[in-house]
């Protein structure tokens, strides 16, 4: 019996060796040297402190700053653990809100925040991610149209020109992968992060 489980008990420990250390550290390591920004969370930092993450969304409510898609995600209530509560972009509970177009909560939601985008740029046509949240819950582009649509609401706050703060926009607004890949898009923390320079000086 000790012929059948030895070479069981040498592969099992061969093959953990292989996949459980020595590849995930190979890969870390390969990562380090070829991607080390990626590799390590793609943080952002000013003045010598993190601020963000270009792969994680952030909530910002002040009219001075650009805001990302609405985020669907919760947290634990505090007061009582078998139910939730809101927490935007809580990136310990990625995901998205499951309602579907005959929800009534949903339709409440989208409503409330058509009309807040109305009362600050009337004249201007929604886009959709302002109003839709993403499945992750995460998500820290937006489109250019997006941003575009928020410039008057910024420029107003910051008293700078709306064309100043188009320009920012422009300058911001990624291509797409390799030239075809994916959508044109803007970072909202890195977009405010260049607002709050701009609007310093």
């Amino acid at each position: 019996m000790l012929k059948e489980i030895r070479p069981a008990l040498v592969v099992l420990i061969m093959l953990t060796a292989i996949t459980g250390l020595a590849y995930p550290l190979a890969i870390t390591g390969l990562a380090q040297v070829i991607f080390p920004a990626q590799a390590n969370g793609s943080l952002i930092e000013r003045d010598g402190h993190v601020i963000g993450s270009e792969l994680i969304g952030q909530q910002f409510e002040s009219d001075k700053y650009f805001h990302g898609r609405p985020s669907a995600t919760t947290a634990p209530d505090p007061k009582d653990a078998s139910k939730s509560v809101p927490s935007p972009y809580n990136a310990a509970n990625s995901g998205g809100s499951n309602l579907g177009p005959t929800s009534k909560d949903l339709a409440e939601r989208m409503k409330g925040d058509v009309a807040k985008l109305k009362a600050e740029n009337p004249f201007g046509t929604i886009p959709v991610d302002l109003v839709t949240t993403s499945a992750s819950g995460l998500d820290p582009d937006i489109s250019p149209e997006a941003a575009m649509f928020q410039v008057p609401r910024v420029a107003k706050a910051w008293g700078l020109s709306e064309e100043r703060v188009r320009a920012l926009v422009v300058a911001q607004t990624q291509g797409r992968l390799m030239g075809w890949l994916g959508e044109l898009r803007v970072n909202v923390l890195r977009l405010n992060l260049a607002l709050s320079q701009s609007g310093a000086r």
